[in-house]
């Protein structure tokens, strides 16, 4: 599909045009299971990474708030888990009217189902890159309000339904919300159009795990 190579096209031009993916080394791996294989934490973080990125947690941003959290809060205090299977973050499911599919946005929902039932005293924080906003815009807006309210906080960078959205989860706190929106990145005006600026969310890391920690 045209559409699909031009987007593709794009986000490799991005990758290697960018100074910044080689000084942002992600500070933990791609992949962390910690929720679904690990004993209830006093917070949870439920990350979606963006399309193309490997593991379930990414490399852009994932990690690097995950590293941060456990930094602010202890290592034992937080637990990481990105969303995997079925979302696979391919980059065809952008073209759907939600940025992402149903499936995908399952996926997340089913990590909010499980930490409600599996910890439910845990504290969740949530975030989500590039596709990933999607994910986590289509789950949180629709999740059952006992579940809604146990996610105190969510970050989003690369917002993809910026645009669409009024900057913001519809049916969920604005004030429990923080989009980060870097210059020049044209997915938080609406198009599927990746900049140099779309990879360089990392610096926010720092900044974003403070915002979650504050709500725990």
């Amino acid at each position: 599909m045209k559409v699909q190579s031009i987007i593709a096209s794009a986000f490799i031009w991005a990758a290697a045009a960018s100074p910044v993916p080689n000084t942002l080394v992600a500070r933990q791996s791609s992949e962390s299971d910690e929720l679904e294989d690990g004993p209830c934490k006093a917070v949870t973080f439920i990350f979606a990474r963006g399309s193309l990125e490997a593991g379930n947690m990414g490399s852009i941003v994932g990690p690097q708030v995950c590293s941060d959290l456990k930094s602010l809060l202890g290592a034992d205090t937080v637990a990481c888990q990105g969303v995997g299977p079925p979302y696979d973050a391919t980059l065809e499911d952008n073209l759907l009217p939600q940025n992402t599919s149903p499936a995908d946005i399952g996926a997340a929902t089913t990590l909010f189902d499980l930490a409600n039932s599996k910890c439910p005293s845990t504290i969740v924080v949530a975030g989500g890159y590039s596709q990933g906003t999607a994910v986590m815009d289509g789950s949180i807006q629709a999740l059952p309000s006992n579940i809604q309210s146990q996610v105190k906080a969510v970050v989003l960078f690369g917002f993809t339904r910026n645009e669409q959205d009024g900057g913001r989860i519809p049916n969920y706190p604005t004030s429990q919300t923080k989009v980060y929106c870097a210059s020049g990145d044209l997915v938080c005006n609406g198009t599927l159009i990746i900049t140099p600026a779309h990879l360089t969310y990392g610096v926010d890391a720092p900044d974003a795990a403070s915002f979650l920690a504050s709500f725990t």
